[in-house]
């Protein structure tokens, strides 16, 4: 059978329908030409397909009567998440008699489960296959609906700033060759909110929670007003990065951004993607000071009144800070992010934290600061060996190396403070400072990044990544996963240290990335980073998360308190492995594999962060090249994934054995 009705805005899948035989070409004919007749602006006439609902062999009636055959209606509420990614939120049913549709309030409504176990599918698993399917077809239509509205004039979508934020999904359970399918009848948002509601409060009254529809719905407003709050701001940024940061430019052309950069290099490629571009030698960090002075003198004669400053570069984090300080801008205390900045500073600062429970002073390790070789003699008295000796202001794990006794200690000392003078010799790792460096005890344990954003010392959003092995005795990173693998309980271990590490620092405001160990008894600080996380991180939360540091970080430096999600649940996982030059310049170059990983890319199979644009090898103080990913729906199939490439393009090899990397993310 086929029915007509009328279809548009104002009929919401109401109104009058006939139905219709498929052989009844002539009547079928007569039915449209007499809606077409009748049309008003925006209307149209549907012809559509009637489904019947499957059926299936149920369980045993309880009663001798016959069972009257059934129709079953699915109603997906869907809502727009984040990053405008569509989310399912509830899901609800209805049933009534077979020969006519099932309609919205024909029926109380019933959960997905119940519903199944009526039609006789009753095994764990069919549910669960059945409601993945259902998930997916939801959000593939809410997806598709978002992507039209896309391409439609501000004029055709209702509005400059008219979206779909929410949106219901009928679907019919039909029968197609023995085999279950579902079948979209219609999208609308009025009566399967209503329906979805009905449930809700239904399920209230019998002890059940509350669904996750209003929280992200207004999380999804919230976060679209603060986007539009930002709109059109001017940001003093300090410090460009390298191409490991081109994102920064795409997302404040996104957001609307007016940046205004202080950069050292003159002829730095973002030059020309930004509003200003004030060139200023601010690489001679021990300066910071006079700098912060020339760079608001540079402002006032430019005329330019900046609503935040902020800087997502290691080496100009201080800067950033007095030049808030001095402009009367919201960041962290200068002094703060001084004693972060400084490795060995941060951990003696928190020897001496001693109030809490635990005390910050719990998390800290010993280590020395080493400007000598007499400093080395001293610290060996108190740094027990194997021990990790790496520069004070460092930064990429450049210099970093595990030194088992004093004399290895003196002689990558001597190396490393010949080779590493100043930042001519290794731009970007924080020479600027000096090549003083540290001594630090070795802590055994897994590693893991904790990216924090902090508002007013408020911990406002917290994710935590796992780090596979590290290459000894250089500390190279190699692999990573997001979500972590660890339990609720030992993450929330990383975050608690985490934040009580910045706080005790003094860091109340930002975006802070910090390193940790975590071992048997409870996390060990390894350093705090008083910016956003670095390499892939930004990229990854976003993916795996929707939450977005960059924005965290301006609406922090605007004094807006980030709206992030409240129940971040990870709508994917990732798994990456690091490139070096030095062990697959070749194969990522003249072998083609970079070339291929774009292709990759470019259909979503693959995530790539490029931190440097050469991939040749820089010998004893590399760094990685290039970060590939894949992402799945489970850690260990994306594992899998990410395995099999890196064996086809030559990635993994005996030297570089990308499985024991991957091996640890259990």
């Amino acid at each position: 059978q086929v029915a007509v009705r009328p279809a548009g805005w104002r009929w919401r899948g109401s109104g009058a329908r006939s139905t219709h035989g498929k052989a009844e070409g002539a009547a079928v004919a007569q039915a449209v030409g007499a809606r077409l007749r009748a049309l008003r602006d925006d209307d149209s006439v549907l012809l559509e397909a009637l489904v019947p609902t499957a059926r299936l062999p149920g369980p045993p009636p309880r009663s001798p009567a016959p069972r009257l055959p059934m129709a079953l209606r699915i109603c997906a509420l869907v809502c727009r998440s984040w990053g405008d990614r569509p989310q399912l939120c509830q899901v609800s049913c209805s049933m009534g008699r077979a020969e006519a549709p099932v309609h919205h309030g024909a029926a109380l409504p019933q959960g997905l489960d119940s519903s199944l176990q009526h039609w006789g599918v009753v095994a764990p698993g069919q549910h669960q296959a059945l409601a993945k399917r259902l998930r997916a077809a939801a959000e593939a239509t809410m997806a598709a609906v978002l992507a039209t509205e896309a391409e439609l004039s501000p004029e055709q979508r209702g509005g400059a700033r008219a979206h779909t934020d929410i949106m219901g999904v009928d679907f019919l359970l039909a029968c197609v060759d023995d085999t279950l399918e579902l079948v979209a009848l219609s999208t609308n948002s009025q009566r399967c909110l209503e329906t979805c509601l009905l449930a809700e409060a239904m399920g209230r009254a019998v002890g059940q929670p509350h669904g996750d529809t209003a929280r992200l719905l207004a999380e999804a407003m919230l976060h679209r007003a603060q986007c539009h709050l930002i709109e059109g701001k001017d940001i003093l940024l300090i410090g460009a990065g390298g191409v490991s940061k081109s994102f920064v430019w795409d997302a404040a052309r996104d957001y609307g951004l007016r940046i205004h950069l202080v950069e050292s290099d003159p002829e730095h490629f973002a030059a020309g993607l930004v509003e200003t571009f004030l060139p200023y030698d601010s690489r001679e960090h021990r300066r910071d000071e006079e700098h912060a002075e020339r760079v608001t003198e540079l402002l006032r004669s430019r005329g330019l009144q900046p609503h935040a400053c902020l800087s997502y570069w290691d080496d100009c984090v201080v800067l950033a800070a007095l030049v808030c300080e001095r402009l009367g801008l919201r960041c962290s205390p200068p002094a703060a992010v001084r004693v972060a900045k400084q490795k060995s500073r941060t951990h003696q600062h928190l020897q001496r934290c001693r109030r809490g429970r635990p005390a910050p002073a719990a998390f800290a390790v010993p280590c020395r600061r080493l400007q000598s070789h007499g400093d080395v003699e001293r610290a060996a008295g108190a740094v027990p060996f194997p021990a990790v000796a790496k520069l004070e202001f460092g930064a990429g794990g450049v210099g970093v190396r595990l030194v088992e006794s004093p004399e290895q200690c003196h002689d990558h000392a001597a190396r490393l403070w010949r080779d590493l003078r100043d930042d001519a010799d290794h731009p970007g790792i924080g020479l600027g400072w000096g090549n003083a460096m540290l001594l630090m005890e070795y802590v055994p344990g897994t590693e893991h990044d904790v990216d924090l954003v902090v508002f007013e010392g408020r911990l406002m959003g917290a994710w935590v990544s796992d780090n596979g092995p590290t290459r000894l005795p250089a500390f190279l990173e190699t692999a990573a996963c997001l979500p972590s693998c660890l339990p609720a309980d030992r993450q929330a271990q990383l975050v608690r240290a985490a934040l009580q590490c910045c706080l005790a620092c003094g860091l109340r405001d930002g975006v802070f990335n910090v390193e940790l160990k975590l071992g048997p008894a409870g996390p060990r600080l390894l350093e705090i980073n008083p910016r956003m996380g670095g390499f892939y991180l930004r990229d990854w939360i976003r993916e795996v998360y929707g939450a977005d540091l960059l924005l965290a970080a301006v609406l922090v430096a605007l004094g807006l308190p980030p709206v992030l999600p409240a129940s971040p649940a990870p709508r994917t996982h990732l798994a990456g492995v690091m490139c070096l030059g030095s062990e697959h310049g070749a194969v990522l170059g003249a072998g083609g594999a970079l070339e291929a990983l774009r292709d990759l890319q470019s259909r979503g199979l693959v995530r790539l962060n490029r931190l440097f644009e050469e991939t040749a090898a820089d010998g004893e103080y590399e760094e990685p090249c290039l970060s590939v990913a894949c992402a799945a729906e489970t850690r260990a199939e994306a594992c899998v994934r990410l395995l099999g490439l890196c064996q086809a393009l030559g990635i993994d090899s005996p030297r570089y054995p990308v499985e024991h990397f991957l091996s640890h993310f259990k």
